[in-house]
């Protein structure tokens, strides 16, 4: 397929007026998206993406002006779902334990409670929605073309990323992190810079989300065809006669559970774009024989190639959280400020009681619900469905004073600790086993540790002052009383609390986890999978650090960046620059 002139501009400058595009509740209507059920038995694809996701939509949009793409969701859409689109109703979402629903939970081997997506978009329909640029050095090291990240960048925002409209509680949290030296201020900005900032959000001023799936506005609807509720059950591999496996085709199932198979048409730069995240692409590449052989034997699955790396690596940006009780009302707010330490501690806010949407009001304390399996007030392994029964019950019964106030939180760089990913058995809908280690490495514990000093300061913080009872000290917060306003943490028999307890005991995710197809690991900088052709993974399971303070930027970044560097390679750079 040629590339015409109008194309490139489109494509690669990314000019285009997108707001005014969506402005239907149910969002846009896309011609190319249609229910796996209607797949033919056999299709021919120049590339076939797994996963339409924070990075898979990016490069779908991209990829669909030259060449026929297949994007396979396993979930549902996220339009007309208001659960997904209105900040007021942030965390349903995630509560909703229907098979269906666009959040599958599941339990790490550590005992804390996470989420992964299962809707088109990803995770940008489930997070509370900051949206950071990853930081200049963190570019460097990766390897990438400082150019066009930034144009990458830029060609997500003009679709995803507002300033928000901050309000006191927010505006609170940021003049306290200031008077804790978190400085300096920086002001509203994208880009990650040490010291206190207004960063940007996916929600826009009306409170409604704007995901990744929205950045298939860009895409050629004649290049490309998206099927929903359409699970990959394997990649095939041709292994007679060649030197090395190559990918050629998927497996996937509908949802009647009707088989279907997608093939790469011949040609040498035809590929398998595997965007399946953290969790579903270290799972898949197992169940299609890429991993380590003596696991994938014990499971009954013939190994194409030996690759003890697949699943290694995992991390989770370990979260922990100081519930602040206020005298008076705060307003509804999800993450709008960050102080970027120079210590590797992330401090970050959410206020206010989730609105229900129906003349009441919902106690569900925003993104620490324990409905949600935010669940702080006993340690992780102790986090059974009998204990969020019960902490649920508790929740409800409390006064509604108690819930006005809001959480500061302080999540770590990197981590440096990490685990690992194993399969449970060979159905790509169950959840792996999966490990992330928190604090291992005491370099973590300490960050946490510091973390909570400086949350100390800025609740005990002049500009803080209208928000806080000054009879409630951190420590007095760490090791509440049943006189407090609320009891959110766990207890120690006749024992103070210490931070490093603390950390250990009330430890959440904040759903970053990455890691498991880690660059020069599982995969090349041009991340290709090591050992076979024809198949690269590209999602934040490539990642050995979490990019910036919220890694959903920089995923939609590079599903977009590898989308055009695909394209160069496929055309060559003088084409490009006609």
């Amino acid at each position: 397929m040629g590339f015409c002139m109008k194309e490139l501009c489109f494509a690669f400058l990314g000019i285009v007026l997108f707001h005014g595009l969506c402005s239907s509740e149910e969002g846009p209507n896309y011609s190319f998206i249609r229910q796996g059920t209607s797949a033919p038995a056999v299709s021919y694809y120049d590339y076939i993406i797994i996963g339409g996701g924070t990075a898979g939509c990016p490069l779908a949009a991209t990829l669909s002006h030259n060449g026929t793409v297949l994007l396979l969701e396993r979930g549902s859409s996220p339009y007309g779902n208001p659960n997904i689109t209105s900040l007021s109703a942030f965390g349903r979402a995630l509560s909703d334990p229907d098979p269906s629903s666009p959040s599958q939970r599941f339990i790490s081997e550590d005992g804390v409670i996470n989420a992964r997506a299962r809707v088109l978009g990803g995770g940008s329909c489930l997070n509370a929605g900051f949206y950071t640029r990853a930081a200049a050095d963190y570019v460097r090291d990766a390897g990438w073309d400082g150019a066009l990240v930034n144009e990458s960048y830029g060609w997500v925002e003009k679709v995803v990323a507002f300033e928000p409209m901050m309000k006191q509680w927010q505006s609170a949290v940021r003049d306290g992190l200031l008077e804790a030296g978190v400085s300096p201020y920086n002001g509203f900005t994208y880009d990650h810079l040490v010291g206190t900032k207004i960063g940007g959000t996916i929600f826009d001023s009306q409170g409604r989300r704007h995901t990744a799936a929205d950045l298939l506005t860009y895409a050629n609807p004649t290049g490309l065809t998206v099927l929903l509720h359409a699970s990959v059950r394997k990649i095939l591999f041709r292994t007679k006669g060649k030197a090395r496996p190559r990918a050629h085709a998927v497996v996937f199932s509908d949802a009647s559970g009707n088989t279907h198979r997608a093939y790469l048409k011949d040609g040498p730069k035809n590929e398998i774009l595997l965007s399946s995240g953290a969790i579903g692409s270290p799972q898949l590449l197992m169940l299609s024989g890429i991993g380590p052989a003596d696991h994938l034997m014990a499971h009954n699955i013939t190994p194409v190639l030996d690759q003890p790396l697949v699943g290694q690596g995992m991390s989770d940006n370990p979260m922990n959280a100081i519930f602040v009780p206020s005298p008076v009302p705060v307003e509804v707010s999800l993450i709008q400020v960050v102080g970027i330490t120079p210590f590797g501690s992330y401090i970050e806010a959410a206020s206010g009681e989730n609105f229900a949407g129906d003349g009441g009001y919902r106690h569900d304390f925003g993104m620490f619900s324990p409905k949600i399996g935010q669940l702080s007030t006993v340690p992780p392994k102790q986090r059974t469905s009998v204990a969020l029964s019960r902490a649920i019950s508790a929740m409800e019964a409390l006064d509604p004073v108690a819930f006005r106030g809001g959480f500061i939180l302080e999540k770590i760089m990197g981590p440096i600790s990490t685990g690992h990913l194993e399969l449970r058995n060979k159905d790509p809908n169950d959840n792996p086993i999966v490990t992330f280690n928190y604090f291992k490495h005491p370099q973590d514990l300490q960050r946490c540790v510091d973390g909570l000093k400086v949350i100390e300061t800025v609740i005990e913080s002049k500009a803080f002052s209208q928000f806080r009872y000054d009879s409630l000290s951190l420590p007095t917060l760490i090791n509440m009383t049943a006189n407090a306003p609320v009891n959110m943490l766990p207890k120690h028999t006749n024992v103070s609390t210490s931070l490093e307890q603390f950390c250990k005991d009330t430890v959440m995710t904040i759903w970053h986890y990455h890691g498991g197809c880690q660059v020069g690991r599982v995969v090349d900088s041009e991340y290709r999978v090591l050992g076979v052709d024809a198949l690269r993974v590209i999602d934040g399971s490539t990642f050995n650090y979490s990019p910036g303070t919220n890694p959903q930027a920089t995923v939609m970044m590079l599903g977009r960046y590898m989308g055009v560097k695909i394209l160069k390679e496929r055309f060559g750079t003088d084409k490009l620059n006609d």
